[in-house]
Parts: structure tokens; C-alpha cells; sequence
């Protein structure tokens, strides 16, 4: 929803838009892939529910294979309702539902294409153990792994680092794993070090407009890339 201020506790305003997007970091992350070319397959869980399956055709929309897609009735599909006034100042209730239903046994399920993927990617909006399971499912086979640790734990099981090709991470995300605050380059390459420490293979620092910061065990020299200016209409 679209304000000019958000509401006071207790307190009634009226908004000047409402709408509903698709969205979860892992279906958009799956959306792009597909959108660049990919073959792409999503394994994740929604409810039985019209959001669910306006979810399921959006992802066959989009080329995506809904194989793995479970639907189920003991929750309703993961939502944020997100309240935005006019300077994008925003408040955000995350209800994760169905996210948190996916299991090991799901996973078993969808053994077949993890372990003949080219890449996994996984965050952390489902249960951690679940997402590090598929990581080492994947990395059993010898598929590349690409981590996504957003939202963000403190307390990260060190598994993660040592299961992930590929980790990828935010300043906010950084400073939350590490405790060193991202303010500029040389910054992300400390925190870039030290998640290499930890037995990442390749550490990617994303730095919004600034672009990103990558450092590996085979270039220990890091590398800024630059992002092109862009007028960003929703940093969401």
C-alpha cells in the first residue's frame, strides 16, 4: 500500500494505491534465470490457496518448471504486506506460512534435479537445515552451489561457508555474519577475507548503486565491478 505518511499506532490513514506482486528472493532470483535463458526449476512450498495458484501459473508463465512446487492446506502462502509513504520510508510484516512447511522429505522428492542441476541457489525465507541439506545435496553430485544468505541469522551454521561455492551477500547481510559494517570498498573486502576464511570458495559483496565487490580463493585480488546508473523505481 501507497501512503503520504505511515499511520500512527491505533491510528486509521487513507492510502492512494494498493496492489499485489509476486515476489519470495527465491522465485525472483528463479524468475531472472529463466528470463536470461536458463532451464529453471523451483522447489518451494505454497498454500492451497488463491495466491498459491496465481503463484503456480505465474512461475509456468515464466517458463519455470512447477514440478516441485507443493501445495499445501496447513498454510496459507508466504506473504509481506508492505506499507510505503512518500519518501519510500517502508514498514513490513513477513508472514513466512507455507515457506516453512518445506521438509527434508520434499527434498528427497526433487533429489533428481538437484543432483543433475548445473547450479543451486538457496536463501534462507525456508527452515536453514532445509536450505543446507539441498547444499549438500548438490555439492555431493558435484553441482556448483550458489548462496543467498538473506534474510540474514547472526548465528549462520559455518556449514553454509564451506557448502557454498559461491556466497553472495549485501552490505546489511555482511555486517550481520561478520560484524564489520560495510561502508565502502575496502570494508567489503575485509568481510570478503574473512567469509573466505570460513571456506567460501567465492565471495560476492553486493553494493547497490556501487555495484559489487568479488574476491575468491583463485583471485585473492579483489575485484570492484561497477553497476550502471540506473533510476531505481523500487530497491524491493
Amino acid at each position: 500500500s501507497l501512503t503520504t505518511r505511515l499511520p500512527r499506532p491505533g491510528e486509521t490513514i487513507l492510502g492512494h494505491k494498493f496492489f499485489i506482486g509476486f515476489g519470495g528472493k527465491g522465485a525472483n532470483q528463479c524468475v531472472q534465470s529463466a528470463r536470461l535463458g536458463a532451464k529453471t526449476s523451483l522447489i518451494c512450498k505454497v498454500g492451497k490457496d488463491s495466491f498459491g495458484n496465481d503463484y503456480v501459473e505465474n512461475l509456468k508463465k515464466n517458463g519455470i518448471s512447477t514440478a516441485f512446487v507443493g501445495q499445501t492446506t496447513d498454510a496459507a502462502t508466504g506473504t509481506a504486506s508492505i506499507i510505503v509513504n512518500s519518501e519510500g520510508q517502508n514498514v513490513i510484516v513477513i508472514v513466512p506460512g507455507a515457506n516453512l512447511l518445506l521438509n527434508f522429505e520434499d527434498l528427497k522428492r526433487a533429489s533428481d534435479i538437484i543432483c543433475k542441476a548445473k547450479v543451486v541457489v538457496c536463501q534462507l525465507e525456508i527452515s536453514p537445515a532445509v536450505s543446507l541439506e539441498a547444499l549438500k545435496m548438490a555439492r555431493a553430485s558435484g553441482v556448483k552451489t550458489l548462496f543467498n544468505p538473506a534474510p540474514a541469522l547472526a548465528d549462520l551454521d559455518p556449514q553454509f561457508y564451506t557448502h557454498s561455492d559461491i556466497f553472495c551477500c549485501n552490505e546489511t547481510e555482511a555486517e550481520i555474519l561478520t560484524g564489520i559494517p560495510v561502508g565502502n570498498l575496502e570494508d567489503a573486502e575485509k568481510v570478503g577475507r574473512m567469509l573466505l576464511e570460513r571456506g567460501c570458495k567465492l565471495v560476492i559483496v553486493t553494493l547497490g548503486a556501487e555495484g559489487c565487490m568479488m574476491i575468491s580463493v583463485e583471485e585473492p585480488i579483489p575485484k570492484h565491478v561497477p553497476a550502471g546508473k540506473v533510476r531505481a523505481v523500487d530497491t524491493t
